[in-house]
Formats: C-alpha cells, sequence, structure tokens
C-alpha cells in the first residue's frame, strides 16, 4: 500500500471503491468489546484465542489470565476454525463504532497494554460502543508511515463490514456504520487527522460515515519533537510534509462533521494542538471543531490516573461526544 501522503497533501486522489470488503490481513487480530487489530508481524500477540487452547500456528505467549469478553480472530491463513461464536446480548440498536489509535511517539506502546485496554474499552462500555484499536508498525521495526499505512488499512477493514458479510460477526451484526468516530492520543492523536483526509477525499466502501474526530493532546510539528519525525520517516516532505503539518487543502477536506480536540495547559504539545483548531476553521471545513483546554495538567495526564477527577471529566467529554452524535 502506497504512503498516505506527498508533499502536496495526504490524500489519493482516486475514485471510491465498492469492491468486495477487504480480507483480513494474516498478521490482523480482533479482540472485542475493546478490539484490538495487530497488523505487524513483528510485533507479538499477547492473548489466548476464545476457545482458550492456544495454537502454536499464532505464536502467541500465554496470559495467565485472559481478559474476559474478548474476541480473537486472525487473518485467512491463522484463522482457528473451531473459534466459538461470540456470546452476545441482544442489542435493540445498532451501536456506535470508535476506532482508536494509541499513542507512544509512533516507537512505543501497544493496543494491548493494560493501559490502553482499560482507557478504551472504559469509553467503549459507557458510550455504548464497539471499540477497535490499532496494533500499528513502530519505528524502528517499521518507521513511518507504517502507522498511517496500518491505521488506514484498519479503517477500510472494519468498513468492508457494512453490507453485513465481513469476517467479523460482531461488526455486521451489531455496529452503526453511518456512526463510526476516530480517536487518539498523542502520536495516536495526529494518525486521525491523516484518515479523516483520506475519508474525504476518496471517501469509504460501502457509504460508511465517519461522523467525529477525537484528537487527545495530538502531536504535530512546530516543536523540537519535528526531529524525532523526521528521523522515524525517512520518506519525509521536511518541515511541510502534511503529515507533520496538516495541510490547508486536507483541512479542507476532512471527511467527518465534527472534530474534538483537548490540549493541557503545560504539555508541550498546547500551541500545536491549538494552532490546528484555528487552522481548521480557517480552511473552509463546513464542520465544527470544539476545543478543550486541561487547566494545570501535563502531556496524555489521564492515562497515569484514569481515576482522577480531571482524567473522569475527559474520559465522560469523550464520551458524550459519541453518545450525542
Amino acid at each position: 500500500m502506497p504512503a498516505l501522503s506527498s508533499s502536496k497533501g495526504t490524500a489519493e486522489k482516486s475514485k471510491t471503491t465498492t469492491s468486495s470488503p477487504p480480507s483480513l490481513s494474516p498478521f490482523l487480530q480482533v479482540t472485542f468489546f475493546l478490539s484490538s487489530i495487530s497488523l505487524d508481524p513483528r510485533r507479538p500477540h499477547r492473548t489466548l484465542p476464545s476457545s482458550g487452547r492456544e495454537d502454536p500456528a499464532l505464536r502467541r505467549p500465554r496470559h495467565r489470565r485472559p481478559i474476559q469478553g474478548r474476541r480473537h480472530l486472525a487473518g485467512p491463513a491463522r484463522l482457528r476454525p473451531d473459534l466459538p461464536a461470540p456470546r452476545l446480548r441482544p442489542s435493540p440498536e445498532a451501536l456506535p463504532l470508535l476506532l482508536y489509535i494509541h499513542g507512544g511517539g509512533f516507537c512505543l506502546q501497544s493496543a494491548f497494554s493494560r493501559t490502553y485496554h482499560d482507557f478504551v474499552s472504559t469509553v467503549a462500555a459507557e458510550a455504548g460502543a464497539i471499540a477497535v484499536s490499532v496494533e500499528y508498525g513502530l519505528f524502528p521495526a517499521r518507521p513511518i508511515p507504517a502507522c498511517y499505512e496500518d491505521s488506514w488499512a484498519a479503517l477500510r477493514w472494519v468498513a468492508g463490514h457494512a453490507g453485513g458479510d465481513g469476517a467479523e460477526p460482531w461488526l455486521n451484526q451489531h455496529a452503526d456504520f453511518g456512526r463510526v468516530f476516530i480517536g487518539g492520543d498523542s502520536a495516536g492523536g495526529n494518525i486521525p487527522h491523516t484518515l479523516a483526509a483520506r475519508v474525504g477525499s476518496i471517501g469509504l466502501p460501502r457509504g460508511v460515515k465517519v461522523v467525529g474526530v477525537v484528537l487527545v493532546h495530538p502531536f504535530f510539528g512546530g516543536t523540537d519533537d519535528d526531529e524525532m519525525w523526521l528521523y522515524a520517516c525517512q520518506t519525509n516532505g521536511g518541515l511541510t510534509d502534511p503529515r507533520l503539518k496538516p495541510a490547508k487543502e486536507d483541512l479542507a477536506r476532512l471527511g467527518c462533521e465534527k472534530v474534538l480536540v483537548f490540549v493541557a495547559e503545560k504539555d508541550h504539545l498546547r500551541e500545536v494542538g491549538v494552532e490546528y483548531c484555528e487552522e481548521l476553521k480557517k480552511s473552509g471545513w463546513r464542520g465544527s471543531v470544539e476545543l478543550v483546554e486541561n487547566v494545570g495538567e501535563d502531556h496524555c495526564f489521564h492515562l497515569r490516573d484514569p481515576k482522577y477527577d480531571k482524567a473522569v471529566e475527559l474520559k465522560d467529554k469523550i464520551v458524550s461526544f459519541i453518545k450525542h452524535n
């Protein structure tokens, strides 16, 4: 898959495809109610299949206590035929879907870490949503743009279930593809912008609609961290690369209706987050953007102590954004 951007903009200029749903990558893992997608062969899976028996072909280290309620699938070459169907409570209506992209400076963290599992599953439970958390390739094993490519592949795979004939019955039967949200924090707060710009340019299969984007303390160009990003992306377009410094044309074409941006007062990324909102408003984009400042707080403080009152406020704001849009 080509990189998601060039020096002229992040979005590809091609027609929306209506072909059959994208197949799972051989290294894809899906976990529900927090669903975790792993597209990177170099990052080991960390959980058991829902059958409780380890499949040597999947090469997953054994968990002493598998997290209850998870549903695991691998790609076609490694799909266990004896996995039991998930036990679902009947849902009176389809559920909104959140695609979440973890932070970690493009080189750390995981969708399977306790920190991100707890945060995303809590948001999903309280918002009454299905969450899909992306396990994307990390530098140096897989340099940038792997993170963008993997996240786009994950979004495309999820969207491929809109016709009800995808690989995962949870999505086929219970996801509302007219209410899709994309979110992330820190480095993972940078990637959703690129995805939304691409959605605005070429769309998603079967008319899937991205309603909102949530950026928590997002990384964008304009700080000393730029050198880190440029080093991790050897095919970069310099300080004006649109993945680093969002281009006006990409902002104008964001394929969503609403954007929610959080910045923290003591975060060195505060100013670039504020600037993103200002540039988005001036771009001609027809959606609405809301900026929330976490006064007195530092970068991604909410992940360090989820029970802290301001962390709860941040989480509740995201939950409300999903439930009421």
